[in-house]
């Protein structure tokens, strides 16, 4: 059986923090490997370390947190030298920290605390995302980019026009920048509708997914890179409460003893951005006149359930519903869903 060397990075958009853990005759042992450059030099380099410091047999176990965009390219490296890559949550790794007494935080010391939770906690290996699928989530945030950056442009056009002496070359300018980002705008949405013709798999997946009740365009295609995203982290194996889970909308629930007694809440500990898309579609999708959806918020209502909480399991149904239509590759089906959630 091949020995595990996990080693923590730390990312940065111009660094990587590097620590590695080995068993030893006297226990688990943090080695610093230094600090390398977050470019193709610095990933040759840091193989070239990891080489030295590991037997031939070792197998090699990254394990980091997702930083944005920055940790992509060394994924993508690791991936092409067939190491193991990890990307537990960052509040689970720093709650765990915390559990083992740890308080100081520095680049140096988070890259020791990662090889540490990899060894002890052995999280399971991330599988790539598909190149398409890859290339589709890039798309989208860069939609998404183009969205935010238009918005900004025309709140600031429509508070310069309210002035009472704007200046003309500035409103010209401002007016300039939105059309070039309207244009910007809409040949990424053209891209994005190109790429799903070219990637029918994907496009059968998006007329799936748009059959399950409160899900609508502006969340469909995001929802289906967080399906395929954790259909990877799984290794095709996950289920349902672990997906809700990874999307933060699992409750948690606080009481100890006969005193303590607070009121249940979600763990907010996934993505953020899927969870809000989710619950603006429970917010719409409630509205609907009769739909499985409508029948089960309503349920719920009649239930005495707060609004609030009705709508975040509402969210977590939409969830639920949309794995099973991306997982049993079947259409919506809406009398065995309202059967099942009466």
């Amino acid at each position: 059986m091949k020995s595990v060397a996990y080693i923590g990075v730390d990312v940065s958009s111009r660094t990587l923090d590097v620590a590695m853990c080995k068993d030893t005759a006297s226990g688990p042992a943090i080695t610093e490997l230094g600090q390398f450059a977050n470019t193709p030099a610095g990933f040759r380099k840091l193989k070239r370390h990891l080489q030295k410091a590991c037997s031939s047999e070792a197998t090699h176990h990254l394990v980091l947190e997702p930083t944005g965009s920055y940790h992509l390219a060394l994924v993508a490296f690791a991936n092409d030298q067939e190491w193991r890559v990890s990307l537990p949550n960052p509040q689970t790794v720093r709650e765990w920290v915390k559990g083992q007494g740890k308080r100081a935080k520095t680049d140096r010391i988070d890259a020791g605390h990662l090889a540490r939770f990899g060894a002890k906690e052995e999280p399971a290996p991330q599988e790539p995302l598909p190149p398409e699928v890859e290339e589709l989530d890039e798309l989208l945030h860069r939609q998404e980019d183009l969205e935010k950056m238009l918005l900004q442009e025309r709140n600031r056009l429509h508070s310069l026009e309210r002035r009472p002496r704007p200046s003309k070359p500035v409103i010209r300018s401002v007016k300039k920048s939105i059309q070039s980002l309207e244009r910007a705008l809409e040949e990424v949405k053209r891209a994005i509708k190109e790429h799903l013709g070219r990637h029918p798999q994907l496009k059968h997946d998006y007329r799936l997914l748009l059959q399950v009740p409160g899900i609508g365009e502006k969340t469909v295609l995001p929802l289906l890179v967080f399906l395929h995203r954790w259909q990877c982290r799984t290794g095709g194996q996950g289920d349902a409460k672990g997906l809700a889970a990874f999307a933060g909308l699992d409750p948690v629930a606080h009481t100890s003893g006969d005193s303590v007694r607070k009121r249940s809440a979600i763990s907010k500990m996934g993505d953020a951005d899927i969870r809000r898309r989710l619950f603006l579609c429970a917010l719409g999708g409630t509205k609907a006149k009769n739909t499985p959806l409508t029948q089960f918020y309503r349920r719920l209502i009649g239930r005495h359930k707060p609004a609030m909480v009705a709508l975040i399991a509402t969210a977590r149904k939409i969830l639920v519903w949309a794995f099973a239509v991306f997982t049993y590759q079947q259409p919506f089906d809406a009398q065995l869903a309202s059967a099942r959630s009466s």
